[in-house]
């Protein structure tokens, strides 16, 4: 298994925040929609919590994203990067 700290995840990471900032949201305004601590987002966002795929598609649902969209544009760049 993957560590937390692989590209791939790395990359995912920095899809969901490309998505939280194309909806014009904060930190804290995810965190409240989630019914979380700001903490939880940042803590996420930063690598230092994993999330597991229950909580990536709430992630996604409160970001209004297509979360098989979001997996699709991974797995895209990551063929891209491999060639």
């Amino acid at each position: 298994m993957k560590s937390i700290h692989s590209a791939p995840y790395i990359h995912l990471l920095e899809l969901l925040i490309e998505r939280r900032n194309a909806a014009g949201l904060t930190q804290s305004q995810v965190a409240d929609r989630l019914g979380r601590p700001q903490s939880f987002v940042s803590k996420f966002e930063r690598g230092e919590r994993r999330l597991d795929v229950i909580e990536f598609l709430e992630v996604c649902r409160h970001l209004e994203t297509d979360p098989y969209e979001l997996l699709r544009d991974l797995e895209r760049e990551g063929k891209s990067t491999q060639e």
